[in-house]
């Protein structure tokens, strides 16, 4: 039978692998009207990474809007002749493979503008 002290001991030592299984956020923020644009990376929400973003975006634009979150993975923005597309993945190549066919459906010679990764992603 555990004594208390045992008990509180393997609380202790095992909590720092059940914090690790928390789940990482980052976002874009993009503005149309002059293709500024923000992210953010490792928030502990969607609301806040989607908040960090638009604030940075905020300091190009006035009308930036959150365009994309993603949990424990990647994201992309890419920009073209027309216009942007953004998307995530699980991996980096592919966000990127991703935000460049988003990009192609409404533009042409679209090219990855940024790219970011939680830290838990895959």
């Amino acid at each position: 039978m555990l004594r208390v002290s045992q008990l509180f001991l393997l609380v202790v030592l095992l909590s720092p692998c059940i914090g690790s299984a928390q789940d990482y956020y980052g976002a874009f923020a993009y503005s149309d009207s002059t293709m500024a644009h923000g992210w953010s990376k490792d928030h502990r929400s969607r609301d806040a990474a989607e908040k960090a973003a638009a604030v940075e975006c905020a300091k190009f634009a006035k009308d930036c809007r959150a365009v994309l979150w993603f949990r424990n993975s990647c994201g992309a923005l890419a920009t073209g002749t027309e216009g942007p597309g953004w998307e995530w993945g699980k991996d980096q190549a592919t966000a990127d493979r991703a935000a460049l066919r988003a990009c192609a459906k409404q533009s042409k010679a679209c090219t990855i503008k940024r790219r970011v990764c939680t830290a838990h992603a895959r």
